[in-house]
């Protein structure tokens, strides 16, 4: 009988422990994904900008980004290019005037590198690659670019995305150890939670990209660049992938970035609020 009840015991408690385990799993897991999505209920009135989970201060995000441009400058090399150099000038002292992001110290520089590509780091640093003139074509498919590179400065995407990675780090750390000891597949749960923590990450990614092709391109237009250029820059961007990408592109859900075809409906969408402001600009 004593052995009978004792084996019971262990069973329950065995039970109990498993029950525990879950309740951790899953609290670990949705943590991460309750927290953006409570920060996605407040737009910033000065920025337009949605306000989500952030650890990080803006004194904080300047000084990452004043340092890892100063690394980029060092490996980096600085284009010659006299047309593309004060093309970017031009267009970036333009949009400088309009863009929410005070005290910033801006520096727009022209990098030698044929792939299709910009980036903006928080503090005003601005980067552009000489192979993306090919595509931007005139200054306000360059605008368009700075805009919405600028835009995820201005939202302060960088620290955001730092924090996601940081909650889903800790998503996976957290739920591997909750599960030691239990009866649940400790591998296997461990990478159901590390998939979802992903997907949540690519996901993430996408709708800042979203964020900052509308607020890149209301930029823009504030400072009298045709808004209906952002459009065609997409449209030549999704060209330049067909003639260059080869291999079939990655399922959306999979990927950082949103497909074209989604960029451009949300753009074509977001126009009637940028034509007005491009029409008060005139």
């Amino acid at each position: 009988m004593r052995a009978r009840f004792e084996k019971s015991g262990e069973a329950s408690a065995r039970s109990l422990v498993m029950k525990i385990s879950l309740f951790y799993f899953f609290s670990i897991l949705l943590a991460p994904l309750l927290l953006f999505s409570i920060g996605c209920r407040s737009i910033d009135p000065q920025t337009g900008a949605v306000q989500r989970a952030n650890l990080y201060s803006p004194e904080k995000e300047i000084a990452l980004g004043l340092t890892e441009f100063r690394k980029i400058k060092s490996q980096k090399r600085v284009s010659s290019n006299a047309t593309y150099t004060e093309q970017l000038k031009r267009v970036g002292d333009r949009l400088a005037k309009v863009m929410p992001l005070p005290g910033a110290e801006w520096e727009f520089v022209v990098f030698e590198d044929s792939s299709p590509n910009a980036f903006a780091l928080p503090g005003g640093k601005v980067g552009i690659h000489t192979g993306l003139f090919s595509i931007t074509k005139n200054d306000a498919g360059l605008a368009a670019v700075v805009g919405h590179e600028v835009a995820h400065v201005v939202a302060r995407h960088s620290g955001q995305r730092l924090t996601n990675a940081t909650l889903s780090t800790a998503a996976v750390l957290g739920a591997n150890v909750a599960l030691r000891g239990s009866d649940l597949n400790n591998n296997a749960a461990t990478a159901a939670v590390a998939g979802a923590a992903f997907l949540n990450q690519q996901r993430f990614s996408r709708v800042q990209e979203l964020e900052a092709d509308r607020l890149g391109m209301l930029y823009m237009a504030r400072a009298g660049y045709d808004p209906r250029e952002a459009v065609r820059l997409w449209q030549r961007f999704a060209q330049w992938r067909q003639l260059n990408q080869s291999g079939p592109r990655a399922p959306g859900m999979l990927s950082t970035h949103p497909v074209d075809e989604r960029r451009m409906a949300d753009l074509q969408a977001a126009l009637p609020e940028a034509m007005a402001l491009y029409n008060q600009s005139q």
